[in-house]
């Protein structure tokens, strides 16, 4: 790859007596493996930001009955993703500030392996709960470092470079979840060992970034020492950063919903389920090569509210299909719902672009993801408990077609051609 597609953003110049000489750029710098090396290391690390959430899903009932779960573990189980990656998300930015994002997505790393090897030899709930929380915090770092990665190595290939992690990153999902059980079966039945070999993606994962991060260290100590890291702006103040928070979270609960309630609906309406299983499959699917393709047409357009609205209409339609007619268009409610959950790569593309520098960036990823996920929470609980008291699936699928209105109107507020700098009254 050329030196050119690897060049970052402009350090601030260096006063020296009454003349400013502006510093080297990582760019003039960088050794001429970094750019190759960083895209299968991001390839790698998307790969593995789901496995840990979709293998064990496919494996919860024989986990939870292995470690004598109770129900209320059980559920604190399912609900425990989210709230890592909103948790542990909110000290990215400060990690990214101390010592680099890049060294940072490395130590991510090596926490979810560390984390996939140890779940499995757990002995009680308390263990697997603290080993499956070590490797999602690492997971909710990586989240939000990847795009910032993205903007300081491939500034003008935001959208091609998002598109190429979240096409790795659903493609990771859809393997853990379809893989997972026949793999176990082959390699004896244990769900120990099912869980068990997640671990060496991870671990693979880890590898290209040592060098990374290495290289990191190196531009940083080579760094003149009047050369100090912008924290970037207050994005609390931005009305953009709010309406990706909120469209963020709002998409988030939908992903969560068809994850964890779309094969029950299916099975309710009188589908079997095995196909209700491979239904699912077809949703998660959808994602692989969408998710490359949105966010390189979202990086070519000054404003990406239609696609928004757009991905939301598809949602609408597939939850009005399975409202009045969820067994005889099964296939096409999957296929509708597959392209509405695509408004994840979407998200992750105007978080890239509605900020001007990395430190901007890594602010308003952290912000987003973090307040997203938390907002996402109490979704899947809610139909859950809707569907449990109406006794059917009309008013849970009411609601999420009501909350694909105010998605699609955040969506289209934060795909507006701005930037947090501009709204927060920073100059460049």
């Amino acid at each position: 790859m050329p030196d050119e597609d690897i060049q970052t953003m402009n350090r601030p110049a260096v006063v020296r007596g009454s003349a400013a000489r502006p510093a080297p750029t990582p760019a003039q710098t960088a050794p001429t493996w970094l750019g190759p090396v960083l895209i299968v290391g991001i390839v790698l690390a998307a790969l593995n930001l789901r496995p840990a959430i979709t293998s064990l899903g496919a494996l919860f009932e024989e986990a939870r009955t292995g470690l004598h779960m109770s129900g209320a573990v059980a559920g604190l189980i399912t609900s425990v993703p989210a709230l890592c990656f909103a948790v542990f998300g909110v000290t990215a930015p400060r990690l990214s500030r101390r010592f680099g994002p890049a060294a940072v997505v490395c130590a991510g790393m090596a926490a979810v392996a560390t984390g996939l090897l140890i779940r499995p030899f757990a002995d009680d709930a308390a263990g697997f709960l603290a080993a499956s929380a070590l490797s999602l915090a690492g997971i909710a770092l990586t989240n939000v470092l990847l795009p910032v990665i993205v903007k300081r190595h491939f500034p003008d290939r935001v959208g091609t470079m998002t598109g190429l992690y979240s096409m790795a990153l659903a493609a990771g999902t859809s393997l853990a979840a379809a893989a997972t059980v026949p793999l176990t079966d082959a390699l004896g039945g244990s769900w120990r060992t099912g869980l068990l070999i997640w671990a060496a993606l991870a671990v693979a994962a880890v590898l290209p970034w040592l060098p990374i991060a290495a290289a990191s260290r190196r531009e940083k100590a080579a760094a003149p020492a009047a050369t100090t890291e912008d924290p970037g702006p207050s994005v609390v103040r931005s009305r953009t950063a709010w309406a990706l928070a909120c469209y963020f979270g709002l998409q988030a609960t939908g992903a969560y919903v068809t994850m964890g309630w779309l094969p029950q609906i299916f099975r309710d309406a009188g589908v079997s389920a095995s196909t209700a299983g491979v239904l699912l499959a077809v949703t998660m699917v959808m994602g692989v090569p969408l998710a490359f393709v949105i966010p390189g047409l979202a990086g070519r357009m000054r404003h990406q509210g239609p696609i928004a609205a757009v991905l939301g209409a598809f949602g609408l339609a597939g939850y009005l299909g399975l409202y009045f007619a969820p067994a005889a268009g099964a296939w096409a409610w999957a296929l509708l719902l597959g392209i509405s959950n695509c408004a994840f790569p979407l998200v992750i593309t105007m978080i890239g672009l509605r900020a001007k520098s990395p430190a901007g960036v890594v602010k308003l990823s952290a912000f987003a993801q973090s307040t997203g996920y938390l907002i996402s929470i109490p979704g899947p609980l809610v139909i859950g408990t809707l569907y449990q008291h109406s006794g059917g699936w009309d008013l849970p699928l009411a609601l999420m077609a009501g909350l694909l209105v105010p998605q699609i109107a955040l969506g289209v507020l934060a795909g507006r051609d701005r930037t947090i700098e501009d709204e927060c009254g920073m100059r460049d």
